[in-house]
């Protein structure tokens, strides 16, 4: 069938520190407004869902003492 590659062969570190520049170079940075809306928006998201599952598991926890005792 189809011939595997040699994995055992290693890139040489220069060609792959030069390899990691260039992908680096490439990634679109965010800028400080942008990101920082960001993070606000997953803290206030994460937040949310906090007190939306608390507030499940309360109501759960009330139900099955109701039914229990």
């Amino acid at each position: 069938m189809g011939e595997t590659a040699n994995t055992t062969e290693k890139a040489p570190k220069k060609s792959w520190f030069k390899g990691l520049k260039s992908e680096f170079k490439k990634i679109a940075w965010p800028d400080r407004e942008s990101l920082t809306k960001q993070t606000v928006a997953v803290i206030a998201v994460s937040v949310a869902l906090g007190i939306i599952i608390a507030i499940i598991d309360y109501i759960v926890q009330f139900g099955v003492k109701f039914l229990i005792g």
